[in-house]
C-alpha cells in the first residue's frame, strides 16, 4: 500500500493556479504545486514517539496508520517546522532515501536533527522566522510560531506561495500569542493549524482566534489525532471558527486524500 500511495500522489495531476494537500496525520503534510513540485512537512512516518511516551508514563502509541513508509517517501524538498520529534522524526529521516531528496529545510535546531541523521551539510537549508528560500516553484516564508517548551525555542510556521497559485499558511506547533497575526501581511488563502490545546499549543479558540486575524479562505485543523494523550475533537475548532470568523470556510481532511484548493 505505501508504494502504491506515494505513486498516485506523484502521478497526481495539479491544475495552474491549484495546490493539492495530502494528510498524513499529526502535522504531517504532502503538497504538490501545479508543476509537479512536491514537498512534505513535518513527515512523521514511524511509531518512535511511544518509546518517550513510555518514559514519561503517557500514551504516544500513534493511532493514525503509516500509510507511507519512509523508504517510500519521494519528495523533492523535506521541510520541517521544529526539531520535536513528532516533527523532525530522527527514524524517519535515518530511513529515507536521503540520497534521492534535493534539499531538507528547517530552523537551526530541524537543521542540527538533519545533520545528526546523515543528511550532507550541502542539501541542508536554514530559515529563520521572517526569511525566505526559493525552492523550485514555492516561495517559503518562515513565520514566528511561540515556542511551546524550552526544548527548542525556535519553533516556525510556514506560508509557502505557490507560483501564479496559491499561498498556504503551516503554523507548526505554537502557543498562543497576538504576534500570530503577522501572518496576514502574507495573504494566506489556507490556513493549516493546530489546535489540540496540550503541551501549550493553540486549543481550538486560540486556533479560531487566529484564523479571526489572518483571515484566510479555508481553515484546516489538524494535530489532535495521533497520540491519545495529545488529542482533541476539531469540531470544536469548527464551531468556534463559525463564531469567530464565519466568513472563513472549515475544512477537515482525509488521510492520504487529496484536497485540491484553486486561487
Amino acid at each position: 500500500m505505501s508504494r502504491e500511495c506515494m505513486e498516485s500522489i506523484r502521478n497526481y495531476k495539479v491544475d495552474h493556479g491549484s495546490v493539492a494537500l495530502w494528510w498524513l496525520g499529526q502535522m504531517g503534510y504532502l503538497i504538490k504545486t501545479p508543476r509537479g513540485t512536491l514537498i512534505s512537512v513535518d513527515a512523521y512516518l514511524t511509531n518512535s514517539c511511544k518509546k518517550v511516551g513510555d518514559s514519561m508514563g503517557m500514551n504516544f502509541d500513534r493511532k493514525v496508520p503509516i500509510y507511507i513508509e519512509p523508504e517510500e517517501l519521494s519528495v523533492d524538498h523535506f521541510l520541517c517546522t521544529h526539531s520535536h520529534q513528532d516533527h523532525a522524526d530522527p527514524e524517519t529521516i535515518k530511513r529515507l532515501r536521503q540520497q534521492e531528496i534535493p534539499s531538507f529545510v528547517g530552523p537551526g535546531m530541524a537543521a542540527d536533527s538533519f545533520v545528526s541523521c546523515g543528511v550532507k551539510g550541502s542539501k541542508i537549508q536554514q530559515i529563520f522566522s521572517g526569511g525566505k528560500l526559493q525552492i523550485s516553484d514555492i516561495t517559503l516564508h518562515g513565520t514566528f510560531a511561540l515556542p511551546t517548551d524550552d526544548s527548542d525555542v525556535n519553533h516556525l510556521g510556514y506560508v509557502l506561495a505557490i507560483e501564479n497559485g496559491p499561498r498556504v499558511y503551516i503554523s507548526g506547533d505554537t502557543d498562543y500569542t497576538n504576534l500570530l497575526g503577522h501572518v496576514a501581511k502574507l495573504e494566506p488563502d489556507v490556513m493549516i493549524t493546530c489546535m489540540n490545546g496540550g503541551f501549550n499549543n493553540l486549543n481550538h479558540w486560540e486556533a479560531a482566534e487566529v484564523a479571526a486575524m489572518i483571515k484566510p479562505r479555508v481553515a484546516i485543523p489538524c494535530h489532535y489525532d495521533m497520540f491519545p494523550d495529545n488529542a482533541a475533537d476539531p469540531q470544536q475548532f469548527r464551531a468556534f471558527l463559525h463564531l469567530r470568523a464565519p466568513q472563513i470556510k472549515y475544512q477537515q481532511l482525509e488521510y492520504v486524500k487529496p484536497f485540491v484548493f484553486k486561487s
